[in-house]
């Protein structure tokens, strides 16, 4: 495949130790691209053993140098118009030009509440930062994309609930079904110019997405954390289970990303690719 080299890259939702974002971050860095990096939170907190300390942001950073790349840092709330546009000039101002954005960030909310059940204000904060958070990333880049648009890439990171319902799930679900259909009319407009833009939809993953939700759980079941954490290290995935036996890493999806990114997926826009070890 060919290098990255001279490419730009923004990567959201990149600084937790075990989310996606972070491991396409190095990824796309250790292929030759420099990287915007950006968060809500400069150092989310993990709950997962070993991860204590973990600098967040600023250590993704040292990752990028460290393979001879420059990198930025960038705090901002997709959800908020003003504050994408802010990190967006921020980049540009930094390496005046982005040919690449790869949107990880999201929330995942309840994963046990009946839509009969669930309050309106949960329901807008999940579509606020997934949905909304999503076309507001992906305006505002492609917008610096379009007078030179030949080889820029869009990927946009769905989930597995995209493609069907998960009783427990309604805010998530609809999020993620609405980032299809968002992902797919953005290739249909952005083909004129050359841009791809694709969707990636994982399904079991062992990232810091769960935590929240582990910890729910601890507390609803009366056990320890820590008790929590080794059962949740077990499991194999949602429904029947993951036919390929384990749930997947971070690094796999980066592996995906990378394809979609280079100039070896010129053909590809428009498509939504299951990443899930057989679940389907």
């Amino acid at each position: 495949m060919n290098s990255l080299e001279g490419k730009v890259a923004m990567v959201t939702g990149a600084a937790s130790k075990r989310g996606m974002g972070h491991a396409v971050a190095v990824r796309l860095a250790s292929e030759g691209a420099n990287v915007i990096v950006l968060d809500k939170y400069s150092a989310p907190k993990s709950i997962w053993p070993g991860d204590e300390g973990w600098g967040g942001l600023d250590a993704v950073v040292d990752e990028i140098k460290s393979l001879g790349r420059e990198a930025l840092a960038v705090v901002a709330d997709i959800s908020s118009n003003k504050a994408v546009d802010e990190a967006v000039a921020k980049a540009l101002k930094k390496f005046g030009k982005i040919d690449i954005l790869v949107h990880c960030g999201g929330i995942r909310g309840s994963m046990t509440t009946p839509i009969i059940d669930l309050s309106e204000e949960e329901w807008r904060d999940i579509l606020d930062v997934n949905l909304t958070g999503s076309f507001l990333i992906s305006r505002a880049v492609a917008k610096t994309m379009v007078p030179d648009g030949e080889g820029k890439k869009i990927v946009l990171i769905g989930s597995m609930a995209a493609m069907k319902g998960y009783a427990g799930s309604a805010g998530y679900c609809a999020s993620k079904h609405g980032i299809l259909g968002l992902g797919r009319t953005l290739a249909a407009e952005l083909a004129q110019y050359k841009i791809n833009v694709n969707i990636i939809n994982p399904g079991g993953f062992n990232t810091n997405l769960r935590d929240t939700e582990i910890i729910k759980r601890a507390k609803a079941e009366g056990i320890s954390l820590a008790e929590a954490i080794e059962q949740e290290s077990h499991k194999s995935g949602p429904g029947p289970g993951i036919p390929l036996g384990r749930l997947g890493e971070p690094e796999e999806v980066a592996d995906l990303v990378f394809f979609l990114v280079s100039d070896q997926s010129r053909y590809i826009t428009g498509e939504a690719i299951l990443i899930g070890g057989g679940i389907t």
